[in-house]
């Protein structure tokens, strides 16, 4: 038996909201050009990928810009944004709204469904950090705050400092070649409802070399990313958020939902590490 149920959907709940989004998602990390990538950001929010992760460093706002003019190509309610801002903002309340709002002008919205404080400050406690955080939902910038990077106590303590608002993600790697979370951040977030949205889920490349994911691909008549990637949303409670800025492979990310890997598969690739 694989080490957890494996669930068959293609749309994942956000916490206890009763909201879902596509257990695939649009990571932005390091486009290297802009034009190509409008084509397949667009082109993905027509094929059901329907959320897009950013953040204020990447690429200096210059990503948030970018998922600015899709957004207002596709229709803003069309999409699902999540963004994170720079631990040292969340010392304070207001230099935490004022880099939601810095955030929310680079996309040209209203407001985001989610931000993330991007990886835990060590100079500010979590308590401090997380009630700086829901300050900008409280602000109404964000319908929805989560962190990034945080360890299962890390969570905790953020979790139990809010008084209104709950964290629904954790944005953490992982992959075929890294398993880590499935110790511990896994189980807490599938028995508490938490989101995980996985990052680097190729390993930029390196998951799609190895022999067994090859042979696997070959036996379902899909690529490895496609079976790698396929591995991570069989989990309940997990999206992936690969990058993606070519036509070609966003037609692969969606070749990765409406179907799933058979428990013998799983429980293979369940052995395979770095």
């Amino acid at each position: 038996m694989p080490k957890f149920p494996i669930d068959g959907s293609d749309r994942k709940p956000i916490g206890r909201s009763g909201e879902a989004i596509s257990a695939i998602g649009l990571g932005s990390w390091a486009i290297r050009d802009y034009r190509r990538a409008f084509e397949a950001y667009t082109l993905a929010l027509s094929l059901g990928i329907d959320n897009i992760d950013t953040a204020e460093m990447y690429d200096n706002g210059n990503a948030e810009r970018f998922i600015g003019e899709v957004l207002r190509a596709v229709g803003r309610d069309k999409v699902f944004i999540t963004t994170k801002l720079l631990p040292n903002k969340f010392r304070s309340r207001d230099s935490a709204i004022k880099a939601a709002r810095l955030s929310l002008e680079r996309l040209n919205v209203k407001y985001v469904d989610l931000i993330l404080i991007h990886w835990p400050d060590n100079q500010t406690p979590i308590e401090e950090q997380a009630r700086n955080l829901e300050a900008i939902a409280i602000e109404g910038l964000t319908r929805y705050i989560g962190v990034s990077n945080f360890t299962v106590e890390e969570f905790k303590r953020a979790q139990e400092a809010l008084s209104r608002y709950e964290l629904v993600v954790n944005q953490v790697k992982y992959s075929l070649l890294d398993k880590s979370i499935e110790d511990d951040m896994l189980p807490y977030a599938i028995n508490n409802n938490i989101l995980i949205q996985a990052y680097t889920p190729l390993e930029r490349g390196e998951v799609l070399k190895d022999k067994l994911v090859r042979e696997i691909a070959d036996k379902y008549n899909k690529t490895p990313a496609q079976i790698a990637l396929n591995f991570i949303i069989s989990r309940p409670r997990v999206i992936a958020i690969p990058k993606a800025e070519k036509i070609e492979h966003i037609r692969e990310l969606a070749g990765t939902m409406g179907w799933r890997l058979k428990s013998e598969d799983i429980e293979l690739l369940e052995k395979l590490t770095k």
